[in-house]
């Protein structure tokens, strides 16, 4: 479980320091964008908060489904079989 927790700290981490500015578009929806930017318009950001949406709908369902899978396997009410001797690390 250590390991598990360490590995989705560590990929959440990767995710959020290697956040760039996207600005994905075909030649036709640049200059569109760009023209109607200059007339003061607000479709350019409309436009790439649309491209962050599709980009993170599919890490948003593997997250969900990952913890659906997690709720659903996850063991229960699991005996250790602990000593009850104190633990002396010296």
């Amino acid at each position: 479980m250590k390991i598990l927790k360490t590995v989705l700290f560590t990929a959440a981490a990767i995710l959020a320091l290697g956040i760039a500015s996207v600005h994905a578009q075909c030649a036709m929806c640049t200059a569109s964008v760009e023209a109607n930017a200059k007339n003061g318009g607000t479709t350019a950001m409309g436009l790439n908060h649309g491209i962050m949406y599709l980009l993170a709908a599919p890490y948003i369902a593997i997250a969900v489904v990952g913890y659906i899978w997690y709720k659903k396997y996850r063991r229960k009410n699991i005996n250790l079989n602990m000593r009850d001797e104190k633990l002396h690390l010296n």
